[in-house]
């Protein structure tokens, strides 16, 4: 029996949608967002400078593994040798990017918001058919939770250099600057991202058939789980968070502003 939109007896809507109110604004502000970020990051990979100060080490850059990088930002050492001439940037955006872009909430938003699969609810998509994820390239989003785990890495990383941000510019212990502040709010976003990701809470909890023979998996899935609510919002603070995070290290790298000692 046909049961379809065009089936015999149902209403012949000539339109995409009977929606009134602006759902195209939440797609809308995706779409801007999103490019305004991918158009920021590329251009600050490329740019290969000012990404290290006074022990802030922009999140673009670290770990920062090329022979050009100082030092005290290259806390992995530089198993790239010499032959890397590029910005080190991309040798690690490729992991955090790849995160983000297979997390099973951006996939949500940027089907929507450019793909327009659909645009909103109860708003028919253009496109004729619908193979979902099925197909290459789309067979690639399966590697979230691969990204996933490479992801709590360079969380690590980022919060050992929050850590480091409690030195002083002659590298004594104990100080607080403004851009301790900024590195450590970056940290605990991309923490807060990453635990309250889907493939956090089944890591920990998942596959299991008693949790009460699992007591402290048990524990961490309740946390994970209650957090897990609040992953849209973590996933947009955090991509706006590290973004001002490597501008706020980028100012004070170029002298545009000066990182001040709160002691």
């Amino acid at each position: 029996m046909e049961n379809g939109v065009g089936a015999p007896g149902r209403a012949k809507i000539g339109v995409r949608h009977l929606r009134t109110d602006k759902w195209w604004i939440s797609p809308l502000i995706s779409v801007v967002v999103l490019l305004s970020f991918i158009a920021y990051s590329t251009w600050r990979a490329f740019e290969n400078d000012f990404y290290y100060v006074d022990h802030l080490v922009s999140p673009f850059y670290s770990p920062c593994l090329a022979t050009s990088c100082p030092p005290e930002a290259a806390i992995l050492g530089t198993p790239f040798g010499d032959w890397w001439t590029l910005s080190p940037a991309l040798l690690i955006l490729v992991f955090p990017l790849g995160f983000r872009l297979t997390c099973y909430y951006y996939r949500k938003t940027y089907y929507r918001a450019f793909w327009m699969s659909p645009s909103a609810c109860a708003v028919a998509e253009p496109h004729k058919k619908y193979t979902g994820e099925t197909r290459q390239p789309l067979l690639l989003q399966n590697s979230h939770r691969y990204f996933f785990f490479a992801g709590l890495i360079f969380n690590i990383i980022l919060t050992y250099d929050a850590i480091i941000a409690f030195k002083n510019p002659a590298g004594e212990w104990g100080h607080m600057s403004v851009g301790t502040l900024v590195l450590l709010a970056n940290a605990i976003f991309l923490w807060m991202y990453s635990l309250s990701c889907h493939s956090c809470r089944h890591a920990v909890g998942g596959r299991l058939k008693h949790f009460s023979a699992h007591p402290f998996r048990y524990k961490m899935w309740t946390f994970v789980s209650t957090l897990n609510p609040h992953h849209p919002k973590f996933a947009w603070v955090s991509l706006i968070g590290v973004a001002l995070c490597d501008l706020y290290v980028r100012s004070v790298a170029t002298g545009q502003i000066t990182n001040f000692y709160i002691f």
